[in-house]
C-alpha cells in the first residue's frame, strides 16, 4: 500500500528519527528536544509497548553489587570500574531529576547482596577505597542485623548493604517518559518495526516492515534498540540476553524490604509492596538465553522457584501470580557503545543489564553526537 500525498508530505519526514521507544530511546528524544526546540523529532517503536526490557525489567536503581564489582576490578582495573560506576550513578541522578521520584515510584530502600561465603568480605575495604572519590564515604558494609531480621535460608552466611541503591516502578517510569515526550512535541509511533536503514543524498531513510512498507526520512537518526539491536545491526557486537522474572502473591509480614543481589548479580529479587519479585538465572543456560524470543523456560523458572522456597522464604509456601521475560543487551566488555555509525546515524547502547541506571547518561551522549 502506497502512502498518500498527505502522509508523504507531512507525516513521513522529520529532522531527527529515534528508533526504539525504551528507556534510552525516549530519553534520547528528550535530549534532542532540549538541544533543538523547534525541530521535528519522530520516535519509532516496534511494539505497542516497549519491545525489549524497559517495561519488563525488575526496576532496580542500582550501581552494582559487591561481588560484581570485585569481578570487574579483577578484569578491568580500578580506573575503569570507577568510571563505570560513576556513569551509573550519574545516570540515576539524571533520571530522577528529569521525572521526579513520585512519578517513577522511586523508593530509597537500599541495595543488598546475599553471600554464601565470607571471602568477599575480605575485600570490602578495597572496593570502598576505589569508590570513595565518587561517594565520599564507604559504599558497602556488612549488615549482620539485617541478615538476622530477614530470615533467609542457612546457605546465606553474610549480608552486605549499599545505602546508595533503590528501586522503582518500571511501568510508571515508562509511562512518565512517554507522557513527557508527548508533552514536548515528540511524535511517537508504535507498531513501527524498522527493517532497514539507508543513508544517502543528505538524508537517512528508515524502512518499516509490514503491509504498508512505509519509509520515514530524516536528516539524522539514532538507533536505541538495546537487546534487539542485533536484528537491525548484526555487526556491532551487541548480544541479546533474555531475563526471566516471576512475582508472588502478596505475603503478609514479609520480613525484608529493598533490592537484593545474589551470585554476582545473576539472581536478583526485591519487594513490590508485599510481593516478592525474583529474576535471573540466565547463567544456567547462557546459550539458550542469548535470544530475542520472549519466552519462559522450565529450567530457569524451576531454579527461581527453588531459590524462592529454599533461600528467600525458606519453609513458606507462596503462590506465583506473574511470570514474564524481557530482552537485555550485552557487549563483550560490558562497556557502553555510543558512537556514530555514519555521518548521520548514531548508535546509543549502554545497558549491559543496567538500563535504568545508564539510560539517561547514554541518551545525553547519543543526542550530543547528532547535534
Amino acid at each position: 500500500m502506497q502512502p498518500s500525498f498527505w502522509e508523504h508530505d507531512a507525516m513521513l519526514t522529520a529532522d531527527f528519527i529515534v528508533i526504539g521507544g525504551g528507556i534510552i530511546g525516549l530519553q534520547t528524544a528528550l535530549e534532542l528536544r532540549e538541544r533543538h526546540p523547534k525541530q521535528r523529532i519522530v520516535l519509532l517503536e516496534r511494539g505497542l509497548l516497549p519491545a525489549g526490557a524497559s517495561s519488563r525489567n525488575a526496576g532496580f536503581a542500582c550501581i552494582g553489587s559487591l561481588t560484581e564489582i570485585l569481578s570487574d576490578l579483577d578484569a578491568m582495573g580500578e580506573a575503569a570500574v570507577l568510571a563505570m560506576v560513576e556513569r551509573r550513578w550519574r545516570g540515576l541522578g539524571r533520571l530522577r531529576q528529569r521525572l521526579g521520584d513520585d512519578a517513577i515510584g522511586y523508593e530509597d530502600l537500599g541495595g543488598f547482596e546475599l553471600l554464601t561465603g565470607l571471602d568477599p568480605l575480605q575485600r570490602i575495604g578495597e572496593v570502598n577505597r576505589v569508590l570513595r572519590p565518587l561517594f565520599g564515604q564507604d559504599v558497602f558494609s556488612p549488615d549482620d542485623a539485617g541478615l538476622r531480621a530477614s530470615r533467609f535460608g542457612p546457605q546465606i552466611k553474610a549480608l552486605v548493604k549499599n545505602p546508595f541503591e533503590g528501586q522503582l516502578h518500571s511501568g510508571r517510569l515508562m509511562r512518565a517518559l512517554a507522557q513527557l515526550a508527548a508533552a514536548c512535541g515528540i511524535e511517537i509511533h508504535t507498531g513501527a518495526h524498522v527493517a532497514a536503514l539507508e543513508e544517502g543524498g543528505g538524508e537517512v531513510r528508515v524502512h518499516i516492515a509490514g503491509e504498508r512498507k512505509l519509509t520515514f526520512r530524516a536528516a539524522r537518526a539514532a538507533v536505541c534498540t538495546n537487546g534487539i539491536t542485533c536484528e537491525l545491526l548484526p555487526d556491532v557486537g551487541i548480544l541479546p540476553a533474555r531475563g526471566q522474572v516471576l512475582v508472588t502473591e502478596p505475603i503478609p509480614g514479609l520480613p525484608w524490604r529493598g533490592a537484593y543481589h545474589l551470585d554476582q548479580g545473576f539472581y536478583y529479587f526485591r519487594n513490590v509492596g508485599e510481593r516478592v519479585l525474583l529474576g535471573g538465572g540466565r547463567n544456567l543456560a547462557f546459550e539458550t538465553e542469548t535470544t530475542t524470543e520472549m519466552a519462559l523456560t522450565a529450567v530457569i523458572q524451576s531454579a527461581l522457584e527453588r531459590l524462592l522456597h529454599e533461600i528467600i522464604l525458606p519453609g513458606r509456601e507462596v503462590r506465583i501470580e506473574h511470570r514474564w521475560s524481557g530482552v537485555m543487551g550485552f557487549a563483550a566488555d560490558k562497556q557502553p557503545i555510543v558512537r556514530l555509525l555514519s555521518d548521520r546515524i548514531a548508535l546509543g547502547f549502554g545497558c549491559n543489564g543496567m538500563g535504568v541506571a545508564l539510560g539517561a547518561d547514554i541518551a545525553a551522549e547519543t543526542a550530543a553526537l547528532l547535534s
